[in-house]
């Protein structure tokens, strides 16, 4: 998809759907019950969304049992097909409403919705899902064998892993709600949605376009909001849910791990990360370190963000002025200025999180090179200043835990081998990078890296074909990809004697 839009004009900002959509219906809350969305950039309300209790979701659960058990869904490839086609022409339709509302809603900068927040997962998010329904290998036969001296022939069967409770992030709700939904109904399956409630309203306008501009059947696709996080529990506890598709922190995960354990749950987790970047000794120091600024992009709310830049000693003085004059004049403040790469952090809360590690790389003796404030000159709004820390010791707080906002640790290493150390102490294992001028090299450190994602030179991993997820405590399963297309089906294997 090309796309035309000016990006130097400022969004409006849109009127948010407060309805969720249930069995195929939009309805408000039981007792039109509502909680507040928040605009992080200004700390006004901006409207209100259905705050579901937990008989709504017991009703949406319901329905997309229902919808499995009882139609064709699971089994109609072209209708899936055209559905999910259908979707994508919706939400074209309304891609500058949603881009206006990500902008009020998430607080990311307009910029950004002109990449991952929006652009990018819109392209392919649900037309590579629909086109693999065509090319997935649905069914395939095996050789005839002879087990046990019975004659057999035997196929094996993929088919669609059940009902999906899907739970998202606020920090890029409507890409990571999009590559969820594109590939767990192409799959075949049904879904109880339950958005961040930080971020519902970019949901719960999918929600209407599916009721009003979809073939989708009621109760496929189901979008539940909630202010009461222990709604979302209900899909993980309930037997009528088959599959979790969890995108959060590491701790979250676990806890699902273990409440899904009573109902063997199947699981997909993408969670946290504390990615390293490795600059060998002969990469461009100087066009390197220039770009280190844009770890504040969106505030640093990305769980893929390289936050550890491992540099060699030899150059690590010249290395930290360099981050310095990067960091000194990254652009943040009001998201909808098109300039601006780092918009506010998503709530107070996250603020003094934020903030609170800042204070603790402080205390445990890392030296604050720039930044680690909130900003005077923007009194309102969750702000935090671009921060860079020098002099990090791997073994501190601020380089093993994930802080999700506008912070680097600087940190030296002697050789490759010890490049490599660092990377990998890490409980996480979700990303990272490797610059040098042999890409040969630069390739042989990456295989190295205990990381499911690895860019290397500037190398972008990002599309709905390319597997994304973690090692280690950064989760379970892959997000897109044929890896992830799999993980929403299960394998049956039919035998008949002959």
């Amino acid at each position: 998809m090309t796309d035309t839009t000016d990006t130097t004009a400022t969004p409006v900002t849109a009127e948010g759907e407060v309805r969720m959509l249930i069995d195929g219906q939009l309805v408000t809350a039981e007792g039109d019950r509502r909680f507040d969305n928040l605009n992080p950039a200004t700390e006004e309300v901006l409207g209100q969304a259905a705050d579901a209790s937990a008989a709504d979701m017991d009703r949406a659960i319901a329905a997309a049992r229902r919808a499995f058990d009882e139609t064709t869904w699971s089994t109609d490839h072209a209708l899936r097909q055209r559905c999910l086609r259908q979707l994508h022409d919706a939400i074209v339709s309304e891609q500058e409403l949603f881009r206006s509302e990500l902008v009020a809603e998430v607080g990311t900068p307009v910029l950004v919705t002109y990449m991952a927040q929006l652009d990018a997962p819109l392209q392919d998010g649900l037309l590579w899902p629909a086109a693999m329904i065509d090319r997935f290998e649905w069914e395939r036969t095996l050789p005839d064998s002879e087990p046990f001296g019975m004659p057999t022939s035997s196929r094996v069967v993929k088919e669609a892993a059940g009902v999906v409770g899907a739970i998202i992030p606020w920090n890029y709700p409507f890409e990571i709600l999009i590559n969820k939904l594109g590939q767990a109904l192409a799959a075949g399956n049904t879904m109880v949605i339950k958005p961040a409630p930080d971020t519902p309203w970019n949901a719960t306008r999918i929600g209407r376009l599916i009721a009003e501009q979809t073939d989708i059947p009621a109760g496929v696709v189901n979008v539940v909001p909630s202010s009461d996080h222990l709604i979302g529990e209900q899909l993980v506890t309930d037997p009528r849910v088959d599959l979790i598709s969890f995108t959060g922190s590491t701790a979250t995960g676990k806890r699902i791990m273990a409440a899904g354990a009573p109902t063997m749950k199947r699981l997909f987790l993408e969670l946290g990360g504390k990615s390293a970047s490795i600059l060998l000794d002969d990469a461009d120091l100087e066009s390197s370190m220039a770009m280190v600024g844009f770890l504040c992009m969106h505030a640093g709310q990305g769980c893929a963000m390289q936050t550890r830049i491992l540099i060699p000693r030899s150059r690590y003085a010249e290395a930290v002025e360099l981050a310095k004059a990067s960091f000194e004049t990254v652009a943040y403040g009001d998201p909808t200025d098109p300039g601006t790469i780092q918009g506010p952090q998503i709530s107070a809360k996250q603020r003094e999180r934020v903030l609170g590690y800042i204070d603790q790389g402080v205390a445990e003796g890392a030296r604050l090179v720039t930044g680690g404030k909130r900003p005077a000159h923007l009194p309102k709004g969750f702000y935090v200043e671009p921060t860079l820390f020098a002099d990090v010791d791997n073994g501190m707080t601020i380089a093993q835990e994930e802080i999700f906002g506008p912070v680097l640790c600087l940190i030296p290493f002697t050789d490759d081998d010890d490049a490599v150390r660092i990377a990998n102490e890490s409980i996480y294992g979700l990303s990272g990078g490797v610059t040098s001028a042999d890409d040969e090299r630069a390739l042989a450190v990456a295989r190295r890296i205990r990381t499911g994602t690895v860019s290397v030179n500037g190398g972008v991993f990002y599309g709905a074909d390319t597997p994304f997820g973690g090692y280690k405590s950064s989760g379970i399963g892959r997000q897109n990809g044929i890896e992830g297309f799999e993980q929403y089906t299960e394998t049956k294997t039919i035998s008949v004697g002959r």
